[in-house]
């Protein structure tokens, strides 16, 4: 009984500390001038105010405390943005003072540290990294000379859907642009299509998959400070777990990668190189900036495939949901492309009315609603006082719907990407230069594969309309549901189920 009375005392001391700790704390961050900030509760902060959509209620907040406010989340100082005008000073004005992006606790046993481009510190190697990616990696010429890869995965992906229809059965349209994304990603780095089967390309994705659901999943230890060290949720065991698995499996690919180079060195008939071999080359010049070891290929790990076909995914049910747009859309594509061949990338230059609503769909649906970044040193935005290792979230969702920018900021309406002569305007560009659209980031550490990103949304949203009626199985009175499901990423809550309806089979038998 004594020890239990000891154990609460013990607990009561320290509860008070702590409550007086962040008074002391609190009227130094008031001398300091930070962002306005709400109310928050001893040990957690502002945890308590986020629900289970992260940038949804990140927006409710901002509605009452401004475009830039402050949290603790946790221990854990953060700010939010939720402007243009405020995106603008961290992402451009300050940029440097805000290049790095959070270091959470997981990533210390899931990747290789000092290799990991997507979380790796600004600094001489990610930059070597990222001159790399957008000249060699994902540059023109490599895109270029991968585009049968994705042609013929697109039409894979039509074949199966024409199967379907033929047998009048519905398909669930996440799954299959899932599978288009993931083989198309799969065949560019590793050569290789993802299957059911045991193949090293299935493998990998199942662990990207795995590697992407443990960095967004909210764990303890990177916000409350006392369980710093303790692995209450098991991410650390897991993640060991992850680094042994997919580490063994990029040396077996890589070994074999480096047995089959060997192969055709001085043969005339050689393959087109995916992206492994392409780091592999780079791994073998003398004279690079940086020397490629092992732990630096198998720290780059393929992403962005689930992000790619849920824009489709957003973008088909705006599609379905509205008719008229839908109707107009394929009457450019009868027109420009015609009934006897399947739209091609090459089309997507002249097909402005698809360029419009992929735009449209990115603004109201970026598949990163929020842009994570962490301040290098102690700096002054706006007149506040952002401290060094302050957390960062652009609330690109949020910017999106900014009715002081938008007309009518939740209609879908991609004639507002469009002149009165029906043209693009360039000044509503979604590469980063424009503050009111940022569905791929702005600056040093936006999206290096924005421009296969845009290739494979836009001519698959293409040819699947093209080639298809979509007509709705699921849903209340037939209306689309448009419900965003939890998480960190802009996932739909319900899959989007559709009955597919041959239009016309422009595809090679």
């Amino acid at each position: 009984m004594e020890d239990l009375q000891g154990y609460i005392m013990l607990f009561l001391v320290w509860l008070v500390s702590t409550i007086l700790v962040q008074a002391i704390f609190a009227k130094v961050r008031t001398k300091a001038r930070l962002p306005p900030s709400p109310p928050a509760l001893p040990i957690i902060g502002h945890l308590h105010l986020l629900g289970p959509i992260p940038h949804q209620s990140f927006h409710k907040l901002s509605n009452h405390y401004g475009p830039l406010f402050h949290l603790s989340l946790g221990s854990v100082p953060c700010v939010v943005v939720s402007s243009p005008e405020m995106a603008k000073e961290f992402l451009k004005t300050q940029e440097t003072s805000f290049a790095n992006r959070p270091q959470l606790a997981v990533l210390d046993h899931l990747s290789y540290p000092s290799a990991d481009f997507t979380f790796g510190p600004y600094g001489p190697y990610w930059k070597f990294m990222k001159k790399l990616c957008m000249s060699r990696l994902l540059g023109g010429q490599t895109l270029d000379r991968l585009l049968p890869v994705r042609r013929e995965e697109i039409e894979r992906l039509l074949k199966l859907v024409l199967k379907r229809a033929e047998k009048n059965e519905p398909v669930e349209v996440g799954g299959l642009l899932t599978r288009l994304t993931n083989n198309v990603v799969s065949r560019m780095v590793v050569g290789q299509r993802c299957s059911k089967d045991d193949s090293d390309a299935e493998k990998i994705r199942e662990l990207v998959k795995e590697r992407s659901q443990l960095v967004a999943k909210f764990n303890l230890s990177d916000y409350i400070w006392f369980f710093k060290n303790w692995d209450l949720q098991g991410f650390s065991r897991r993640g060991k777990e992850f680094h042994e698995k997919f580490g063994a499996m990029m040396e077996k690919i890589i070994s074999e990668h480096e047995e089959a180079r060997k192969e055709e060195k001085g043969r005339c008939d050689q393959k087109v190189k995916d992206l492994l071999d392409i780091l592999l080359d780079i791994s073998e010049d003398e004279n690079s900036e940086i020397r490629l070891g092992r732990d630096h290929i198998k720290g780059i790990h393929p992403a962005g495939t689930g992000t790619s076909a849920t824009a489709i995914e957003w973008a088909l049910a705006e599609l379905i949901s509205h008719p008229k747009i839908m109707n107009k859309a394929i009457q450019e594509i009868d027109t420009i492309v015609g009934k006897t061949k399947l739209v091609e990338e090459s089309d997507i230059g002249n097909l402005h009315y698809i360029q419009a609503i992929v735009k449209e769909t990115l603004r109201l649906h970026p598949a990163g609603p929020l842009i994570l970044r962490e301040s290098s040193e102690n700096c002054n935005v706006n007149g506040y006082s952002i401290s060094k290792n302050t957390r960062v979230f652009i609330n690109s969702w949020a910017i999106g719907r900014d009715p002081k920018h938008w007309e009518d900021p939740l209609e879908f309406k991609p004639e507002r990407f469009l002149d009165e002569e029906g043209n693009v305007k360039s000044q509503l560009d979604v590469r980063g230069q424009n503050f009111h659209l940022l569905p791929f980031g702005s600056g040093r550490r936006s999206c290096p594969g924005t421009s296969l990103a845009l290739q494979v949304v836009q001519t698959s949203l293409a040819s699947m309309i093209q080639c298809f009626e979509w007509r709705l199985v699921s849903g209340e009175n037939g209306n689309v549901d448009m419900e965003e499901g939890p998480g960190l990423t802009l996932a739909r809550a319900h899959p989007l189920i559709c009955l597919p309806v041959a239009r016309f089979c422009p595809l090679p038998t």
